[in-house]
């Protein structure tokens, strides 16, 4: 059985990144793929438990460090559990956030550093990235009031003050010029079919899909 590919889609709060994992896991199922979408953190029992600590609470509720570790550890069981075992499988699995995120929150929004991200990545996840990744690009504050009118809580993140996200959106930018050949920046801005249409062709260029 050949093993299914790996896209993440990246960004900051209220970028729209689960209405686009679902058109592009309706697209690809329509292929005749079987898909498996999936989140960080959080994509398997243990790392759902880690995510109820990261993302409800105060903001200063855990230093920069304690978060890169939390969200390492979510990572592990989740890439174990979840996303491992359905690749092998031959599944194509969407997820919502990975790597990137950890890098782009805790490394350049929190001013954590490269290194020390790079370091547990070694550690945790080793040689094991995704094969294209969407980083969905907004300006910050649009994203916020975006997100600001979600219901259901889960909004620690968000509660983070603006120079916050606009430094979390400078490490997405520069994630991407980092690896051009796996991420694709989307602008986040235009129309939801727009953008659906975007990111199905980029998919389809990079992974050498059919598009009919």
């Amino acid at each position: 059985m050949l093993r299914g590919k790996f896209i993440t889609f990246e960004g900051g709060e209220g970028a729209g990144k689960t209405t686009q994992i679902k058109r592009l896991a309706q697209w690809l199922t329509a292929q005749g793929r079987q898909v498996t979408t999936t989140r960080e953190p959080g994509g398997s029992a243990g790392a759902e438990q880690i995510r109820s600590l990261l993302v409800n609470g105060p903001a200063d509720r855990w230093s920069a460090s304690t978060e890169a570790l939390l969200h390492f550890a979510a990572r592990r069981d989740h890439l174990e559990k979840t996303v491992i075992p359905a690749l092998e499988a031959g599944h194509w699995v969407l997820c919502d956030r990975f790597v990137d995120s950890t890098m782009a929150y805790q490394g350049y929004g929190h001013q954590l550093g490269r290194e020390i991200i790079e370091q547990l990545q070694t550690i945790v996840v080793a040689d094991f990235l995704p094969d294209f990744t969407v980083i969905m690009d907004i300006d910050p504050a649009s994203g916020l009031g975006r997100a600001g009118e979600r219901a259901g809580g889960e909004d620690r993140y968000e509660s983070m003050a603006l120079e916050f996200h606009q430094r979390l959106r400078a490490g997405f930018l520069d994630i991407a010029a980092r690896d051009p050949e796996r991420c694709a920046v989307i602008d986040a801005d235009g129309a939801i079919d727009d953008i659906a249409v975007q990111i199905r062709e980029l998919a389809a260029q990079r992974l050498s899909l059919d598009q009919t």
